[in-house]
């Protein structure tokens, strides 16, 4: 009895150890082919202040996805799933030739993706839809579409901040990113673009759409909304700077007080980002309740 106990233990441990072998297998294929890209990802978050919100979205990912867990009647796809690592392997190839950190980013995000489509199936992708988004948007981009996008939205947020002061008869000229005031000059940078509060903003209106709003349109909504909420928002910035810096010491459009102002038109941007997924989820309850009373309708009609 005792012998066959011991032998039904050890063939139990063989079946555990068979069963996780693979996965430690694929831990550290993985771990080889894509430790470059996602410790180098890890490092520019840490040391790049426009990629620093990667800090925050990869482990909220990481937890949403554990408290979503296994979605009902996820079923592993071994052929799909290799297929998309083989595609994820093709991308990490082609961008360590050409040393395209984003590609190879983005390499290793798809690689994680086959491995959740082999495991547990496409559904299990669709429950851990808004950790995938998170961990993609947290990706940082390559610079050239950075800069590509900062030079027009210093040039919006210098217009927008110029036709302020001018409504409030401040003498403002505007020539290009530099807003000219009697006596001083206000440069609208790169930092000032609004590039970082933009991603910041969408990143949360996604967010707040995965977990508050039940529609894919008015998440679609609210994550377009957060937009032209970023952008307004930091052309009142760049005013209240023109202002302070005409009215009251022209010391306040820089240092502390620039940084601290700064802050506050950002937390005013999430207030407003809150209110405007508010109105959203309001009006997704009404047309749940206008499309129940339809079928209550079509019920009596019917009998």
């Amino acid at each position: 009895m005792v012998s066959a106990g011991a032998a039904i233990a050890v063939e139990g441990r063989t079946k555990a150890t068979t069963a996780w072998f693979p996965w430690i297998v694929a831990a550290v294929a993985y771990g080889w082919l894509f430790w470059t890209p996602v410790t180098g990802t890890a490092r520019l978050w840490w040391v790049d202040p426009d990629a620093g919100h990667g800090l925050l979205l990869a482990p909220l990912a990481l937890i949403l996805a554990w408290r979503s867990g296994i979605a009902p009647g996820a079923r592993a796809r071994p052929y799909a799933g290799l297929a998309i690592l083989a595609l994820a392997v093709t991308f990490r190839t082609i961008g360590g030739l050409a040393t395209e950190l984003y590609t190879m980013r983005v390499a290793a995000w798809l690689a994680v993706v086959g491995i959740v489509v082999f495991a547990a199936g496409f559904v299990q992708v669709r429950r851990w839809w808004l950790p995938a988004a998170l961990l993609l948007l947290s990706l940082p981009l390559p610079e050239i579409v950075l800069a590509s996008l900062a030079l027009p939205l210093q040039f919006r947020a210098s217009q927008l901040g110029a036709a302020l002061l001018d409504w409030r008869h401040v003498p403002v000229q505007l020539a290009g990113n530099v807003i000219q005031l009697p006596g001083h000059a206000l440069f609208v940078t790169e930092a000032c673009s609004g590039l970082r509060s933009l991603s910041a903003l969408l990143a949360l209106g996604l967010l707040i759409g995965g977990l508050f709003l039940r529609t894919w349109w008015g998440r679609t909504a609210l994550v377009t909304i957060a937009i032209p909420i970023a952008m307004f928002l930091n052309g009142v910035r760049i005013f209240l700077t023109g202002f302070a810096v005409f009215y009251i010491d022209p010391k306040l459009g820089e240092g502390v007080m620039h940084y601290t102002e700064g802050w506050f038109m950002f937390v005013a941007a999430l207030i407003v980002l809150a209110g405007a997924a508010w109105l959203v989820q309001w009006v997704e309850q009404r047309r749940g309740a206008m499309g129940q009373d339809l079928g209550r309708g079509g019920q009596i009609a019917t009998a």
